[in-house]
Formats: structure tokens, C-alpha cells, sequence
């Protein structure tokens, strides 16, 4: 064990009094991290979900650039700048049909936080009692008061709980009892004070990487829509391309009334959060009364340098072809879903897109399960950094990854296994 007090920095999600010392990373490229000393390390988790396209894609590193020689940072209230409208538009252009608003924010967290807000102020400037939410069991939406609140009750949000709101929660579309979930959302929505419904689409990321098909998503929006509830979809993880198409309600082939966006926004070069909003949405709260104005900002709310790193992500989209990339992808990883599941040490391998999943058999199950701690350490040492959810490992790699990459970090996973799982 490290000692704790040896850097004055506190890590998140890491419990200091029993976990090594922080690698210190010098650099990246592509899919490859390189430690201060000298140590490569391929980025099976896309650094927490965020790298689409490599690191330091040249295209976004160029932009950032000259974008920090040009303006760093102003006020977005009263004020805008190219970047920020080149992003809106871009973004525009390529979410699902019919979405017309871009609000800015710093984090996938905030991005979900400021739909929640969109949905509860549409009702109240609209003179309707509507102000409950409803979720998905087992998601997790962020670490900000209203998307905990959003989020499963259990060991992430537990010492908080005195600050969580009600939420209704709505099972999870399990294999066979998808009926369940129709039903259940179908009666809370009956109700009449449903303000919005907020869900991961196809699959629960931080909640156990659990997937569910397009078809349940499709008929959970039509529901909603049928009692006039706000479809929110938290596209954080599953935007620009990990789930096989640029996002995941694509299909569905559903347009929710609000899409959360993040984490590759910028292709996971800088902080950079976007929510997605209908027109009606705008326009509950335009209004000649001040007090109708959409309350929620921060202070770097549109930072240009960020949005030129979104400005060239989007380019990138438009002129590479990264679709193509991401079908290579999806198909190698479709390749491994084949072997692993003739593994016996592994149970529920699961798939969609470029995202592979699996649990490691006969061991505890839980978030706070040991054996990721050991199954982390034991691959990092290999070169490979994964970041399994308790005894779940999943993979989700960089657009760039190569067969010979994938191959090794599957190698390295196997070899870890047998180690600690004998």
C-alpha cells in the first residue's frame, strides 16, 4: 500500500487508504498512454469513455492551438463566439431530427442536470403540476445532487442521500421480462405528473454495462410521448459512435425531447458538455417576464478553446470516415464476443457496437467487489488499463484500436483471470 499523504491529491473514485500510488502519465498517442517511466499502456476504456478517435488526433490538437492564440475564454452571457455557434449547428446537423437548441455545459453530469431543469421549467412556465421523474433501475446519470437523485440508490450516492429527491423508477428491460418494464412505465405515466423520463439508451454504462434492445427503447419513447411525458436521453457515453451509429437513439430511430451529450463531444480532448433541447422546450421559457429565463450556467459555460476542439471532432465526422472505423471496430470486438463466450470463466458476454462486456464466473458480484481491484492492477501491469464495475470487465476502446491491440488486451485479461480467479 502507498502512502496516502504522499501527494496532496485526491483522486476520484479511489479509496486512497488501500489502493498503490497514481501512475503519473507523460504523454499519449492514439490509443497509448506512456508513464514518466517509460511505460506504455494501451486505453482499453477510452480514459473513462471519452477518446473516440485517439489521442491527440492532429486535426483537434491544431485546432486547440489556434484557437488559444485567438480567445481563451469570455462571458457567454450577453456574448457568443464562432466556435460555440459553429458546434450548435454542427450538432444540429447531425442529432436526431428535430432537436433545434444547443445549451453548453462543462460535464456529462451538468449536461443531465440542465435537462432536468429544461423538463421542470417547461411544466411550471407551461401552468402544469408536473415535477416527477421517473428512471431507469440500476442507472447512473452523474454526481451532481439532481442527477444522483436520477441515479440507482446504492454505495455511489448513499452518504448523500439526505440530498436526493424522489425519483420513480422504472425496471430494467431484462431479457424476458421487457413486458414488465412497458408496463410499469406505462402506469407511472398515467398518473399525470410526469414531468420527464430520463434514460441511458441500449445500455446502463456505470450501472453494470447492462444493454437492452432497440425495439424496448423505441415503444419506452412512444409511451412517454403518448402522456405528453419529456423523452430525456443521457447520451454521455453512448454519443459519437459507441454504440455503432453516431448515437444511440438513432436505432431506436426516435428523437427525444431532450439529448444529454459529452465526454466525446471534444473527442475527449477538453471539458465540453451540450444538451440537445426541442423547440418547445426554448420556447416555454421565452418570454418578455425575466423570471421565465433558463436558470443554469457556469462560468467557463462555452469555453472557445473547448468548442474549437468540438468544432474540429465534428469536422473530423464529417470528412474521415470514422462510421467506417467504428464497424471495423465493432466487428473485431464481435470477433472476441465469439471466443470469450466458449470461455467457462465468463457468463452475460454482451455486446453493443465498439462495447463488449462480461462477468467474470463464480465470483461476488457489486460494485465494491475485490476483485476488480486486483483484476486492475494485475492488467496494468501488463500494459493494459482497464477499470472493471466489480466483477464486470468491459472494453471500450479508441476508434483507432487494431486487431493486434485488441488481441493483446484480450490476452492480458485472459492471463489475469487465471491468476486471480484460478
Amino acid at each position: 500500500m502507498s502512502d496516502p499523504y504522499a501527494s496532496p491529491v485526491w483522486h476520484p473514485f479511489t479509496q486512497h487508504g488501500i489502493e498503490p500510488q497514481a501512475l503519473s502519465i507523460r504523454s499519449a498517442e492514439g490509443a497509448w498512454l506512456e508513464s514518466t517511466d517509460g511505460q506504455r499502456v494501451f486505453d482499453a476504456i477510452s480514459s473513462w469513455w471519452v477518446i473516440t478517435h485517439g489521442h491527440r488526433h492532429p486535426k483537434i490538437v491544431r485546432a486547440i492551438q489556434e484557437q488559444a492564440e485567438k480567445l481563451d475564454q469570455v462571458v457567454f452571457a450577453g456574448f457568443t463566439h464562432e466556435p460555440a455557434e459553429s458546434v450548435a449547428r454542427a450538432l444540429i446537423r447531425v442529432a436526431p431530427a428535430g432537436l433545434s437548441h444547443v445549451f453548453f455545459s462543462d460535464s456529462g453530469s451538468t449536461s443531465v442536470e440542465v435537462a432536468l431543469k429544461m423538463a421542470l421549467g417547461y411544466w411550471r412556465h407551461r401552468g402544469k403540476a408536473r415535477s416527477r421523474i421517473l428512471a431507469l433501475e440500476h442507472a447512473y446519470h452523474g454526481d451532481t445532487v439532481g442527477t444522483m437523485s436520477a441515479g440507482a440508490r446504492g454505495v455511489f450516492n448513499a452518504a448523500y442521500e439526505p440530498l436526493l429527491f424522489d425519483v420513480g423508477r422504472i425496471p430494467f428491460p431484462t431479457t424476458g421480462k421487457k413486458q414488465a418494464t412497458i408496463d410499469a412505465l406505462h402506469d407511472a405515466c398515467k398518473q399525470g405528473d410526469v414531468a420527464a423520463f430520463i434514460c441511458e439508451p441500449l445500455i446502463l454504462g456505470a450501472g453494470g454495462m447492462l444493454i437492452y434492445d432497440a425495439a424496448t427503447l423505441a415503444e419506452m419513447h412512444r409511451i412517454c410521448a403518448s402522456y405528453g411525458v419529456l423523452f430525456i436521453a443521457d447520451e454521455v457515453m453512448t454519443g459519437f459512435g459507441r454504440t455503432g451509429t453516431m448515437f444511440a437513439c438513432e436505432k431506436a430511430s426516435i428523437t427525444p425531447d431532450i439529448m444529454c451529450l459529452a465526454k466525446g463531444l471534444t473527442g475527449g480532448s477538453l471539458p465540453l458538455a451540450a444538451t440537445l433541447c426541442k423547440p418547445e422546450i426554448f420556447e416555454a421559457h421565452l418570454s418578455k417576464d425575466r423570471g421565465r429565463m433558463f436558470f443554469h450556467s457556469s462560468s467557463y459555460t462555452a469555453n472557445p478553446i473547448a468548442c474549437a476542439a468540438a468544432v474540429a471532432n465534428l469536422d473530423i465526422w464529417r470528412t474521415e470516415p470514422v462510421l467506417l472505423r467504428v464497424e471495423t471496430l465493432s466487428q473485431l470486438q464481435s470477433q472476441a464476443r465469439s471466443v470469450i463466450s466458449q470461455d467457462n470463466r465468463f457468463q452475460n458476454v454482451r455486446q453493443v457496437g465498439t462495447i463488449l462486456a462480461f462477468d467474470v464466473a463464480n465470483v461476488a458480484g457489486g460494485y465494491l467487489a475485490d476483485v476488480a481491484l486486483t483484476l486492475r492492477s494485475r492488467c496494468l501491469g501488463e500494459g493494459v488499463l482497464i477499470r472493471p464495475l466489480g466483477s464486470t470487465i468491459y472494453v471500450m476502446p479508441p476508434y483507432c484500436t487494431t486487431e493486434n491491440d485488441l488481441t493483446h488486451v484480450y490476452d492480458v485479461i485472459s492471463n489475469a483471470v487465471t491468476e486471480v480467479c484460478p
